[in-house]
């Protein structure tokens, strides 16, 4: 199992590293809000813990733009900030539980094994287009019954744009919304959609995913 741990303090994020690697956990780190937004969408993770006080962007705002991005991985909200406030801040975002700084490895880890069994809070709908069936709970892509691999970014694209069928979307809301980051050249988005295309289109001759010229791209409800 894959575990993001998400902490800009050396000592506890080594701490907390060795510990679940001695659990048998694959541990990543990121040291501020920016990276760790990225990993937990670019990679599969089993399981997140995030601090709240991280460079760059909180904590508080990486749960939720995880959550809005159809993310569904779950999140341990770890803090030095015990007030009951920012505890219901944290759950309220998205996240699963939350531990208060300085914890016990030992409840770290039970609460974590926790976590990991309950495993997803909500289970979102799946999305289907014509043959098209996404389901985010299980992170499973598949046309016509045959399972499509994409990778997470690839997903989060697909899975936003499957949510807006049938609406013309532009191509700045797509980069805010999968990417999160405003200065993202638009012709990186240009360059996915055509990974998006030569995965779940052309091998099925299907054409579901349209330019919208001067706007953006549309997921067509009803795909040729």
């Amino acid at each position: 199992m894959r575990i993001l741990v998400v902490e800009d303090e050396e000592l506890i994020a080594q701490s907390i590293h060795d510990s679940l690697t001695a659990e048998g956990y694959a541990v990543d780190r990121a040291v501020d809000g920016t990276n760790g937004l990225w990993m937990a969408t670019e990679q599969t993770y089993d399981a997140i813990l995030l601090d709240i006080m991280l460079p760059g962007i909180n904590g508080f705002v990486v749960c939720q733009q995880l959550r809005e991005r159809g993310i569904v991985t779950p999140i341990m909200m770890i803090s030095a900030k015990a007030g009951e406030f920012d505890q219901a801040e944290g759950l309220d975002t998205g996240a699963d539980d939350y531990l208060t700084k300085p914890f016990s490895l030992v409840v770290l880890n039970a609460r974590l094994r926790a976590l990991i069994r309950r495993g997803p809070a909500d289970r979102p709908a799946v999305l289907e287009v014509g043959s098209l069936r996404l389901d985010p709970a299980r992170r499973t892509v598949t046309r016509n019954g045959e399972a499509i691999e994409l990778t997470p970014r690839e997903f989060a694209l697909l899975q936003y744009l499957m949510h807006q069928a049938g609406r013309p979307v532009r191509k700045r809301e797509l980069i805010e919304q999968v990417w999160g980051d405003d200065d993202l050249e638009a012709n990186v988005l240009q360059v996915y959609i055509g990974y998006l295309r030569r995965k779940i289109d052309e091998p099925f001759g299907t054409d579901t995913i349209e330019t919208i010229r001067g706007i953006g791209y549309r997921i067509d409800a009803a795909p040729r």
